[in-house]
């Protein structure tokens, strides 16, 4: 059976990359005493798969993986088992069976939405996202997506979702994915430029609140909608 298991990663563990967080798993997996699913060969390894990988610096409270188990307890108990053996900074907030026939976290990913905050001693918080509403009511927002190989240029205004500003923080949603895949960085550089300010990567302060599939509705809902309480 698959299931889905959904975390925390926030305090000094936001600096530590996705390999390690893999790595972090595999060894809070096996010390838990979990029934977890190896692959078959010379190099076996555990069958998880994570969804959309978190970068580095941002902390979250909506991340998730997949794990392939011979057997299961409940899910309160396997909770349990593991914040037993976390360290502070990664907590195991959830646990869910996938139904039969259910995608991959990775495969299923539609969307993240983002609580951002500007630290003090860089630009002026008020000042800025009092810009925001001008911004976001551009026809367009161009800006050039990088990868390994080449540079994109995308207008990425299609897929920031939804926006507002509160308590002089910004709220994200952005289509999340391995297609239309937004990073916050990228529309905080593009603000940024929209102002004519420099990006400066530090002056921010991300945190993911949620990482959303859609439903046969096409809503964005929380993956956990793809699985049931392990009773």
């Amino acid at each position: 059976m698959k299931i889905r298991i959904k975390y925390a990663k926030t305090g000094a563990l936001r600096y530590i990359g996705h390999l390690d967080v893999m790595r972090y798993f595999q060894k809070a997996i096996r010390r838990a005493g979990l029934d977890v699913a190896y692959s078959q060969g010379y190099s076996p390894h555990q069958l998880i798969t994570f969804a959309a990988p978190l970068g580095i610096g941002i902390t979250s409270e909506g991340e998730y993986f997949d794990a392939e188990m011979h057997s299961v307890t409940t899910g309160s108990d396997m909770v349990e088992r593991l914040n037993q053996v976390m360290v502070s900074g990664m907590e195991v907030k959830d646990i869910v069976v996938l139904k039969e026939g259910a995608k991959t976290a990775m495969a299923v990913v539609a969307g993240s939405d983002y609580w951002i905050r500007i630290r003090e001693g860089y630009v002026d918080a008020l000042s800025f996202f009092a810009q925001a509403e001008a911004f976001f009511a551009q026809t367009e927002i161009p800006v050039v997506k990088a990868s390994k190989t080449r540079e994109v240029e995308l207008d990425i205004k299609p897929f920031i979702y939804d926006w507002k500003v509160q308590d002089n923080q910004l709220y994200l949603l952005l289509s999340t994915g391995s297609v239309d895949n937004i990073k916050p960085e990228l529309v905080l550089e593009a603000m940024c430029r929209f102002q004519g300010l420099e990006y400066q990567k530090l002056a921010f302060q991300i945190h993911r609140l949620e990482t959303y599939m859609r439903n046969e509705d096409g809503k964005l809902v929380s993956l956990l909608k793809a699985g049931e309480e392990i009773r």
